[in-house]
């Protein structure tokens, strides 16, 4: 006999975490490969930031992680008074420079909506490689990747 319920339990997440993992490395021979390397199993952080030179504030940023020869930017974003001037593309390009030169990365991937930034990720050589329309509803969401050379 068995039970379904539906409620937060951390503990039980944890376990489905543990053994997802356990079953997707016995099952993937990258995967046992990464992870029986020490460095190659962590996603380690990379972040970019445009300060300001008189004050220090931040006018944007680039958040992301290294993990498996890719890089996985998961935030970019540049104050309104400094988009359209180069800053985007130039915070996007020291973390492609960084994941490629002091990580060993050969390729990015990012997700963005169809309101932000599809159009300048592709002026930026990105290629959509997944489009999810109504995610969520009225909206569209993309995955672009790139290769680094």
């Amino acid at each position: 006999m068995v039970r379904i319920e539906a409620e937060v339990d951390r503990d039980r997440r944890e376990l489905l975490r543990t053994s997802l993992l356990d079953t997707n490395t016995k099952a993937s021979p990258v995967l046992r490969a990464l992870r029986q390397d020490p460095d190659g199993s962590r996603e380690v952080p990379l972040h970019v930031w445009a300060l300001d030179e008189r004050d220090g504030g931040t006018l944007g940023g680039l958040v992301g992680h290294t993990w498996a020869g890719w890089l996985h930017v998961t935030y970019l974003w540049v104050a309104a008074e400094h988009r359209g001037g180069g800053l985007g593309g130039a915070l996007l390009a020291r973390a492609e420079d960084i994941a490629r030169a002091e990580r060993g990365c050969g390729a990015v991937r990012l997700e963005t909506w169809d309101f932000q930034a599809p159009d300048f990720y592709r002026r930026h050589g990105y290629d959509v490689v997944c489009v999810i329309p109504d995610y969520p509803p009225g909206i569209t969401e993309f995955t672009l990747t790139k290769r680094l050379g």
